[in-house]
């Protein structure tokens, strides 16, 4: 089982650029799909972006152009990196673990381990 931390998150001003990272422990990441969700007050979890363990990287099309995802397989890592922040972005950021021998999925049901989350607040 994968143990996931997010960090990074804070409050910034619309348009400033923020890195989140996504630090696997207990498991080799090779071995998993990393995605990252987030939830808003009163809106259910939703898919921002992923990285598969062969290398593709996926995003939803809110953030598509603005978000870029990284990962570092010798690290354990997964960044986030956001730009062109909007108050819409505002949410609790997650990163998630899938086992590499499933297909990628963007539903949340189709990851099993989670970090706890960290807060991003966009303010405009």
């Amino acid at each position: 089982q994968a143990q996931l931390v997010e960090s990074g998150g804070g409050l910034v001003q619309a348009g400033v650029p923020l890195r989140l990272s996504c630090k696997a422990s207990g498991v080799s990441i090779n071995d998993y799909h990393i995605a990252w969700f987030r939830q808003a007050p009163g809106s259910e979890r939703e898919f921002v972006s992923a990285a598969t363990y062969n290398g593709r990287d996926y995003y939803a099309d809110s953030v598509a152009g603005r978000f870029l995802v990284i990962r570092d397989d010798t690290k354990n890592l997964v960044y986030l990196v956001m730009g062109g922040l909007k108050a819409e972005d505002t949410a609790v950021y997650f990163c998630a673990a899938r086992r590499y021998w499933l297909d990628f999925t963007r539903d949340t049901n189709g990851y099993g381990d989670w970090g706890q989350g960290t807060q991003v607040t966009v303010s405009s």
